[in-house]
């Protein structure tokens, strides 16, 4: 079933460069087929026919794309058990957690075809004429969003399936009515190769252009950087190192047209514990904060990889607890040797830090790439912004506050994070609320009583942050809101009646809700 071919619109093709195989990270055993990078002339033409495509697909009503995105779903779902199993040789992530992924995936992209069905994504307003408003008429003016253009998709490490090749960003990209070229992972390249054979039978099921979705494979910085320069791109959608994030971002920046990069990057997700509640449960506190810690081991990035408390008995409970926790735990496969390496040299440099104390280890298990979690202490007068350093992986740093007004120091001084959790009681409640205001400054999702590890699809979720979470904290990258990356406003001032878009004429033919003279109507 695999070919060791990229996809540039609908023909498969292999590449002239460099042959590479995905890995086993649990043997280090090389994985057949190999596949070959694509280069300058592979991201011309699907750049090319993404192009081609725009017109055409941006022209499309909702309930084509909404019924594309379900045709991509069902396609998905056809190959589950393929997918899976691939994805388990390239990934050592076990099968449920991965039937899981498949599950999310589809879910996400029938949220997204709910989403057009619903309509509010077209954000449409119309001020009525008014000729006779003194000392000037008003003119009759309407907006609504349109797409921006083809769109550059990163495939992510660790999230094979749901931030990968018909993840978040393509899913939001193609409901936007943006044409997608996505750079497979080197990490994953049959599971990208079989997601994208399932893309490719839903663009042809439902007779739309064979630009609209591309998948190359090729050296990421080389290949990256073409395809968020290539002209005809117009936006792009990241999940990576804070490195190769801002690489890209500054790339696209440097065009004559700039274009935008929603970069997920680089966050510690802090856990704050209050006083009261670390006084009556620090001891279960610390258990279930270890198991946050190293889940996947320690690869989502919402991983909690720093904590920040108030000196007392409650935090002597909860730091007994988890490193008991730590030193039981039985360490991860790793997704990939590099990244199993890259975590150990992070481990040992964070260990290494003016005032950083070792409390407990874990071991790091028998697998080719492994991980061991790890359970380092400092004191909060010793913070400084070296410690915030994202270590991927199940290691994280207790910062021990002399004080409150220490402990609120230091989240002032924190970094923007993708998530901050507060663990309070009712006692706590006055100090939560001076905490809260602050939090927002630096998170995108704040949780309370709870663990970040675990993103809920929906309506309502906040997946990004200030920067170094992200690169721009405007948006999401999970959820329905996710579309308006790939969108932007249109105003259209004494447009004929029948030259408007159908979902700015009058009647409101499409039966969304919009805004009219500031008011929200459905009429």
């Amino acid at each position: 079933m695999l070919t060791g071919e990229m996809f540039v619109g609908a023909a498969r093709v292999s590449g002239s460069g460099k042959e590479v195989r995905s890995r086993d990270p649990r043997t280090g055993e090389e994985l057949e087929p190999g596949y070959r990078y694509g280069g300058a002339a592979e991201v011309a033409r699907a750049a090319s026919l993404a192009e081609e495509a725009f017109d055409v697909y941006r022209a499309t009503d909702s309930e084509t794309r909404a019924a594309f995105l379900e045709r991509i779903a069902d396609e998905i779902g056809a190959l589950a058990e393929p997918i899976v199993e691939r994805a388990v040789l390239e990934t050592g992530l076990p099968q449920a957690r991965l039937t899981g992924e498949v599950g999310r995936t589809t879910g996400q992209l029938r949220l997204f075809a709910a989403t057009l069905r619903e309509g509010s994504w077209h954000g449409a307003r119309i001020d009525p004429a008014q000729p006779d408003r003194t000392p000037l008429p008003r003119a009759d003016i309407r907006q609504r969003r349109v797409p921006l253009g083809p769109v550059a998709v990163f495939g992510a490490s660790n999230f094979p399936l749901a931030f990968s090749v018909a993840g978040g960003d393509t899913a939001s990209a193609l409901a936007a009515g943006c044409p997608v070229v996505v750079k497979a992972h080197d990490a994953h390249l049959g599971t990208s190769e079989l997601v994208a054979s399932a893309v490719r039978a839903a663009v042809v099921a439902c007779g739309l252009p064979e630009g609209v979705f591309s998948l190359l494979v090729g050296d990421g910085p080389e290949l990256g950087t073409r395809l968020v320069t290539d002209p005809r791109i117009q936006a792009a959608g990241f999940t990576g190192s804070r490195r190769a994030g801002l690489a890209l971002a500054s790339a696209a920046a440097s065009r004559p047209q700039p274009i935008p990069v929603y970069a997920e990057m680089s966050s510690v997700n802090p856990v704050v514990l209050l006083p009261d509640a670390l006084a009556s449960r620090g001891a279960d506190l610390g258990a279930a904060f270890v198991a946050s810690l190293t889940l996947g081991a320690g690869q989502f990035c919402t991983n909690p990889g720093l904590v920040l408390a108030v000196e007392g008995p409650g935090l002597d409970e909860f730091l007994f607890a988890a490193a008991e926790a730590v030193r039981a735990d039985q360490g991860g496969t790793m997704l990939t040797l590099g990244i199993a390496g890259a975590y150990a040299s992070g481990q040992d440099r964070l260990a290494g830090r003016p005032g950083v104390t070792e409390l407990a280890r874990g071991e790091a298990g028998s697998a080719a790439a492994c991980g061991g979690a790890a359970l380092l202490t400092v004191d909060g007068s010793r913070f400084t912004a070296e410690l915030q350093e994202e270590v991927f992986g199940a290691t994280s740093l207790v910062v021990r506050c002399a004080d409150q007004a220490e402990l609120l120091g230091v989240v002032r001084a924190l970094e923007g994070q993708l998530t901050a959790t507060v663990h309070a009681s009712e006692a706590d409640e006055p100090l939560a609320a001076a905490l809260l205001p602050v939090l927002e400054r630096k998170a995108g999702r704040i949780l309370f009583n709870g663990w970040p590890t675990g993103v809920e699809v929906g309506h309502a979720m906040v997946h990004g942050g200030p920067f170094p979470a992200t690169s721009d904290s405007r948006t999401t990258s999970v959820g329905s809101l996710a579309i308006e990356r790939f969108l932007r406003p249109v105003a259209y001032q004494d447009v004929p009646a029948a030259l408007l878009p159908p979902v700015l004429r009058d009647g409101n033919p499409e039966g969304v809700w919009r805004r009219i003279d500031g008011e929200l109507s459905r009429d």
